[in-house]
Order: C-alpha cells, then sequence, then structure tokens
C-alpha cells in the first residue's frame, strides 16, 4: 500500500540530503535534544517554507545562511516577516560562525529558546485578567 506524501515533504527530504556542511554540523550538536533537551527537527516544512532547523516547543526557527543567502537577503526578509506575523522566532547564523564558533552559536541559540518556553509555560494574563 503507497503513502501519498506532500510535495513540501519530497523537497525537505532532498535538502536533508543535500545538506550543506555547516547544516551537518549544527544537525549534530542540535539532534536528540542535545542543546537543553529541546527538540529539533531539521529541514522542516512550515506554512509555505522549508526550514533549515524547527524547534516546535518554543517556536523557534534557525537558519544556517551560506552565501546564497547575501544575493536572496530581500527574500529572506519576507520568509523572516511571514514567520514572525505567524508567531515564530528566527535566528540566522552564517555557516561560517557555525563551523568556526560552534559554541557561541549554540549559547545564542539556547537563551531566546529557553526564553520563549518561559513565556510560553507562563503567559502574562490579558489586561482584563488583571482586574
Amino acid at each position: 500500500m503507497s503513502r501519498l506524501v506532500r510535495p513540501e515533504t519530497y523537497r525537505a527530504r532532498q535538502l536533508r540530503a543535500a545538506s550543506t556542511e555547516a547544516e551537518r554540523a549544527l544537525w549534530h550538536l542540535l539532534r536528540g535534544r542535545r542543546l537543553a533537551g529541546l527538540k529539533f527537527r531539521r529541514q522542516q516544512p512550515l506554512g509555505p517554507f522549508i526550514v533549515d532547523f524547527f524547534c516546535t516547543e518554543a517556536g523557534l526557527v534557525v537558519e544556517a545562511d551560506g552565501p546564497i543567502h547575501l544575493a536572496r537577503a530581500l527574500e529572506d526578509r519576507a520568509r523572516d516577516a511571514w514567520r514572525d506575523a505567524s508567531g515564530f522566532q528566527v535566528l540566522r547564523f552564517r555557516n561560517e560562525d557555525i563551523l568556526q564558533r560552534p559554541r557561541g552559536v549554540l549559547r545564542c541559540i539556547v537563551r531566546p529558546a529557553k526564553d520563549r518556553l518561559r513565556r510560553l509555560r507562563n503567559p502574562l494574563p490579558l489586561d482584563d485578567e488583571r482586574e
């Protein structure tokens, strides 16, 4: 029995197979809840886009940007605007930073992830609930 797979799933599989060196290095550090127990998925369809890494519980998108992103800066801003409007936080890192300063990159990921988790688990009451 064959199972129907959405086109974005096929595309995500292709992107996983063609990962850059920086994406592979970052995935090695994020996979299996290695970073503060956070679950990340790679090449994850998210709305009309596929993101490099996504932590569902924190609503956090992590993008590894290589040289192609210099030429696609306008596209990236539009994608980030959609993600921001959808309530996701986007973090972008240059491939060089991922490869040369992985600990610094991980620190830059874990802080906002923990902050977002804290806010999601303990949201502020609405104005009318405070009265």
